[in-house]
């Protein structure tokens, strides 16, 4: 990957399962110093996108190129090593008695336990770093079963930018919370959208609300399609949302921040 190259270029891109098309066709490209957000109902291609751009899911149709590498010419278990994958479905196949720590250093090898593989001091420096910039020093060495969802989540965020990833990949990283937590993931993830490292990030979300300050490019999906796509202010509209969730959709600009609410057809907001 040179300077010029974006970190991700999908084109063509298809997703078909069981005869069904569940993504596409999609041409889209994410370049240097992007911030996305990703947006839609359920079971519009959201995770689908994803899990194609992380190097987990292979396409029907169509060239994926990630950091340079093409899907399917490079060695995607070393590829993967410069993608950072944070979300409710990385966590679901953490070990419950490991802590944080130990969760955190095994990004370094992109494991999720810790194997057969040597973790040295600065690698335990690093991982006890993150999780203090989280907001996670006390837990530190607790198991993770015994964690909040919101400090699984941080968890989760934590190691995957264990490795310094030039890419940072989040899957609907506030769902479940409750409002504190996501409150406060925003705000970490504010601090981090302005940072010149992880080089490009892609958050999935299904809420406006939820988009942090530093993120301004979005791609609106449904049923699979790019509804709309580009500078955040050009996308988020009423038309587009309304559009995207076959609902009267009225959105709301408040302190940097994005509100949506729906408004009935008889004029009476809901």
């Amino acid at each position: 990957m040179t300077e010029a190259d974006p970190v991700i270029a999908v084109r063509g891109l298809v997703v078909r399962r069981a005869g069904r098309t569940i993504h596409g066709p999609l041409d889209r490209t994410v370049d240097d110093g992007e911030r996305w957000v990703v947006l839609g109902p359920n079971g519009a291609g959201k995770t689908t996108l994803l899990s194609v751009i992380g190097l987990d899911l292979w396409p029907t149709a169509g060239s994926v190129e990630v950091l340079g590498g093409h899907y399917g010419r490079v060695d995607s278990r070393e590829h993967r090593k410069r993608i950072g994958t944070a979300g409710s479905a990385v966590e679901g196949s953490f070990r419950s008695d490991l802590t944080p720590v130990t969760l955190v250093m095994t990004a370094r090898h992109a494991a999720t336990e810790p194997w057969w593989h040597v973790y040295g001091d600065d690698d335990r420096v690093r991982a006890r770093g993150l999780l203090e910039r989280l907001g996670l020093g006390r837990v530190a060495d607790h198991a993770y079963g015994t964690l909040s969802a919101g400090e699984r989540r941080r968890t989760s965020i934590a190691r995957a930018l264990m490795p310094d990833p030039d890419l940072l990949l989040l899957d609907e990283p506030a769902a479940s919370l409750d409002l504190g937590a996501r409150e406060t993931l925003i705000a970490d993830l504010t601090v981090l959208a302005a940072e010149p490292r992880p080089a490009a990030i892609v958050l999935v979300s299904h809420h406006v609300e939820e988009i942090p300050p530093g993120f301004w490019h979005a791609l609106v999906l449904a049923d699979g399609q790019a509804v709309a796509a580009g500078p955040l202010d050009a996308v988020l509209r009423d038309d587009v949302f309304s559009r995207a969730f076959g609902l009267p959709i009225t959105l709301e600009r408040r302190n940097g921040r994005v509100w949506a609410r729906m408004t009935a057809r008889d004029g009476v907001n809901r």
